[in-house]
């Protein structure tokens, strides 16, 4: 008997468990075979765990994917914070240029960002954020190792996401010249020589060949421009308030896990690919992307208003708490 009522108890509480069922278009530019993908695989079996079920559908366009999603053909969308930023801003900002130069303070954020107190910042126009998963440093691929600084980029081609205003604003300002692109065929354009420079994480280095395209004299600038995320955008009707800040902590809790994926990708480039830059050029570099988004926290010197001031003002904490020294600490225009 005893048997019998803990069984009729468990199938009761079975469609609990599946109670809070999304449909998810994720963007992979390798499809459903993908690392981006694989790993929502496995938020997707944690989030079973708290009875969320999510039903993955692969997309290798990521435009496609985030339109699919405002058409409600899916529940949640995950795609890059380059294309996530409409649906909320603040987390959109993560990605700001130069705004996270290491790994360590990305954690810091992102531990942050998963605590409770944080979540009133996850949801914004009807939107809520479930999730963040990073995908490594962006860097910049280049034709030509003699292109390793800002005044070298004058007058080269870069291929530039069309969709991204910081981006294309920084390439006016290095007095570059923008060639509109897309995630789909950037890598292309780049290994082909239509354009001299190309900007992407680590991952890209195999799984869109751009080996080819620093063959023979080119290279990979080892400084980090912005720590890239996938970000899980919902509707914010979809979930309750719990159980959007467990999907948030399953996400944080993949960290260590993500971060190992992303160190094997870069440790897999030969070191010789590697262009090093002088200590005096990174500074050089900080403050020139520290005066960039100022701009685009303001809409100043003809910039776009692009970053929110509140996430500024959070990596600006992060960044002089891990290193006090830093110019910018000091200066009187604080992010």
């Amino acid at each position: 008997m005893r048997k019998f009522i803990g069984a009729l108890a468990l199938s009761c509480m079975a469609p609990l468990a599946s109670a809070n069922s999304l449909s998810v278009c994720v963007f992979d530019v390798i499809g459903a075979n993908g690392d981006v993908f694989n790993l929502m695989k496995d938020f997707a079996l944690e989030a079973k765990s708290i009875g969320v079920d999510l039903e993955l559908k692969p997309y290798t366009d990521e435009g496609v994917a985030v339109a699919d999603f405002n058409a409600g053909q899916c529940d949640a969308v995950a795609a890059t914070d380059l294309r996530t930023r409409p649906f909320n801003p603040f987390t959109g900002s993560i990605s700001a240029v130069g705004a996270l130069p290491s790994y360590d303070n990305l954690r810091t954020l992102l531990a942050t960002l998963a605590q409770p107190k944080a979540a009133p910042l996850m949801k914004s126009g009807g939107f809520e954020v479930l999730g963040i998963l990073p995908i490594g440093a962006g860097y910049l691929f280049v034709n030509d190792r003699s292109i390793n600084s800002a005044s070298a980029l004058a007058g080269k081609r870069m291929a530039t996401l069309d969709y991204q205003k910081d981006a294309i604003h920084m390439v006016n300002y290095v007095k570059a010249t923008v060639v509109p692109s897309d995630i789909t065929n950037f890598a292309g354009k780049f290994n082909n020589g239509s354009v001299d420079t190309a900007y992407a994480p680590a991952f890209a280095y195999e799984a869109l060949e751009l080996y080819k395209g620093i063959q023979p004299d080119g290279g990979i600038v080892n400084y980090t421009l912005a720590q890239l995320t996938v970000q899980i955008i919902a509707r914010d009707d979809r979930l309750d308030d719990e159980t959007a800040q467990q999907t948030r902590e399953i996400a944080w809790s993949m960290f260590p896990q993500t971060m190992e994926l992303i160190g094997r990708q870069e440790s897999a480039i030969p070191q010789s690919s590697w262009i090093d830059i002088s200590s005096q050029d990174i500074e050089g570099y900080q403050e020139m992307f520290r005066q960039n988004r100022l701009q685009m926290r303001d809409g100043t010197q003809g910039a776009p208003t692009v970053y929110d001031p509140r996430m500024l003002a959070l990596m600006s904490k992060i960044r002089c708490a891990d290193d006090p020294a830093l110019s910018e600490c000091t200066a009187t225009d604080r992010e």
